[in-house]
């Protein structure tokens, strides 16, 4: 089995009233919560990721439980989702690709829900940017919620560590006003099917 070593984890939150135009009575909240840890097989090339993808399972839901406790939200508010890496320079994409599985499984598990969770990843140096997608909890093709959250951490990951991340939010985008899927519509599971 492979131990995790966690150096630190950070949190984001932002609450937005207004993207230019009419404020909203109740702000949009997003956040993310990341965690830089030591990467096992950096400067190597390792076949089996399996015991790597198992010891991330625990960290999931520790991110997981972060996140919402710093969001200061119930799971039944949280309506968009998302996972992101960033693998150091000495690592491989996909030792970061194994965050899939149990970053996903995390995040659905604590908010009891099924959908897809969006995710980006790259290979980068300490305090470069990560962009991760959000998507609603309920159907990838509801267009309000394709949103994002930006996040860096100034001294991480270095080059031999991956930083980790989920992310959630309380909604679609404030002005959100290009149709199609409404969220209520993918709540009852109506659109396309994946």
């Amino acid at each position: 089995m492979v131990e995790l070593a966690c150096r630190k984890i950070a949190v984001f939150v932002e609450d937005i009233w207004h993207d230019g135009g009419k404020p909203v009575e109740h702000p949009l909240r997003k956040g993310a919560a990341a965690a830089i840890v030591a990467n096992p097989y950096a400067g190597r090339y390792v076949e089996d990721l399996s015991d790597w993808m198992k010891a991330l399972e625990e960290l999931g839901a520790t991110l997981a439980r972060r996140l919402l406790d710093a969001l200061e939200l119930e799971g039944s508010a949280i309506e968009s989702f998302g996972k992101g890496t960033i693998v150091g320079i000495n690592g491989d994409i996909e030792t970061g690709a194994a965050w899939h599985a149990p970053g996903g499984a995390a995040i659905k598990k604590l908010l009891g829900v099924r959908g897809f969770v969006s995710a980006g990843q790259i290979i980068g140096n300490a305090g470069d940017r990560l962009h991760i997608p959000l998507v609603s909890v309920h159907s990838p093709w509801v267009r309000s919620h394709f949103d994002g959250i930006d996040i860096s951490v100034a001294d991480g990951p270095r080059p031999n560590e991956v930083l980790f991340a989920l992310a959630m939010s309380n909604g679609g985008r404030v002005h959100a006003r290009l149709g199609g899927l409404t969220f209520a519509e993918g709540e009852r599971g109506e659109g396309p099917k994946f």
